[in-house]
């Protein structure tokens, strides 16, 4: 596996990683293309299989690690499972594109230590843990036990943020998405 650049986006729920990457797959120069991961936790609100994740069942997700398929993966949340399959890596490189990751801060540092020289590894860091709860209810997607369950994960998120490359402070949006971009187009033009 190799060709382009890979571009990880890590973060606690509700630090704006979502818009960030949303907002550079927008900017037609940059010739990114969203990496989809596999799931076994069932769709939340709009999300549609083989646009946001490719939601499987958690034996077919065995299957995948018995095979060596990951490039990463992860048991997130207590039975929630995530990881990128090398093949959906492979598909972007082959459309000649960058491979940008919204990924869980263990499965984006597994994507750095993997692909070192390829990888741009971003923190996004949210303004403190209070607004994270404010978004994260906000959303209205999830029970209040879910987002207890997030933000007792964020503290353990948070520390992990030296490892990374870059952090991206989230303080104010239009900034973080300038900031973004500026570190994406630096680095694929190396």
């Amino acid at each position: 596996m190799n060709n382009g650049k890979l571009l990880v986006f890590s973060a606690p729920s509700g630090s704006g990683k979502t818009t960030i990457v949303r907002h550079l797959l927008a900017q037609p120069d940059l010739n990114l293309e969203f990496s989809i991961s596999c799931t076994t936790r069932e769709p939340r609100g709009e999300e549609v299989h083989g646009k946001d994740y490719y939601f499987i069942s958690w034996d077919e997700f065995k299957k995948h690690i018995k095979a060596e398929d990951f490039v990463e993966w992860e048991e997130v949340y207590t039975d929630n499972f995530y990881g990128t399959l090398k093949a959906e890596v492979e598909r972007i490189w082959a459309l000649g594109k960058h491979v940008i990751f919204d990924i869980d801060v263990a499965g984006g540092l597994r994507i750095k230590s993997k692909f070192p020289n390829e990888t741009l590894a971003v923190f996004v860091k949210p303004p403190s843990v209070d607004e994270l709860k404010r978004r994260l209810k906000q959303r209205s997607t999830e029970s209040e036990d879910k987002i207890n369950m997030r933000i007792a994960k964020a503290s353990v998120e948070l520390a992990t943020a030296p490892q990374f490359d870059t952090i991206i402070k989230n303080y104010d949006l239009d900034v973080a998405k300038e900031d973004a971009y500026k570190l994406v187009k630096d680095f694929i033009s190396k």
